[in-house]
C-alpha cells in the first residue's frame, strides 16, 4: 500500500495530524471508535492523557487482528470532551504509536460519550494491498 501525507503550505501547520492522506491499496478497514477501557469494561484512566493512550492502545489491539499498523491509517476521529487538549492528545498517540506520522484527522468536541466518565473515543480507517489477517 502507498500512502502519501500532503500538507500544503497554503494551509495552517498540521500539528499531530496531515491535512491530506492519499491512499493506494486494495484492501480498505474501518474501525470502530475506540474507548480507554479495561476488558472489564472500567476505565483505563480518570484523565485525558490516560484514556487516549488507552484508546490508541485498543485501537492497536484491533488493527493487529485485521492485520494493519499505524502506516496503513489514512484517516483518524477523535471524539472527546477537551477538544481544545489537542497537545496532550497528540503526546498520548505519539506514545502508542512511537511517532508515526500522522494520518488526516479531525477532532470533534462533544458533550460526552456512551460510557460515563469517558473522555475520549478514537477511530480510524486503513487501506492496505494485503490480504486479509
Amino acid at each position: 500500500m502507498a500512502r502519501e501525507l500532503v500538507n500544503p503550505p497554503e494551509l495552517h501547520p498540521a500539528p499531530g495530524f496531515s491535512h491530506v492522506a492519499i491512499a493506494e491499496g486494495t484492501r480498505v478497514v474501518h474501525f470502530a471508535g475506540q474507548l480507554g477501557l479495561n476488558p472489564d469494561f472500567s476505565l483505563v484512566a480518570d484523565d485525558l492523557h490516560g484514556q487516549t493512550v488507552g484508546a490508541m492502545r485498543n485501537l492497536e489491539v484491533a488493527m493487529r487482528a485485521a492485520g494493519v499498523g499505524w502506516d496503513d491509517v489514512v484517516r483518524r476521529t477523535i471524539y472527546t470532551t477537551e477538544p481544545t487538549a489537542y497537545e496532550v492528545i497528540t503526546q498520548a498517540i505519539d506514545e502508542v504509536t512511537g511517532g508515526a506520522a500522522h494520518p488526516a484527522q479531525t477532532i470533534v468536541g462533544i458533550t460526552g460519550l456512551a460510557v460515563p466518565g469517558c473522555l475520549i473515543e478514537i477511530e480510524c480507517t486503513a487501506v492496505t494491498s494485503s490480504g486479509a489477517a
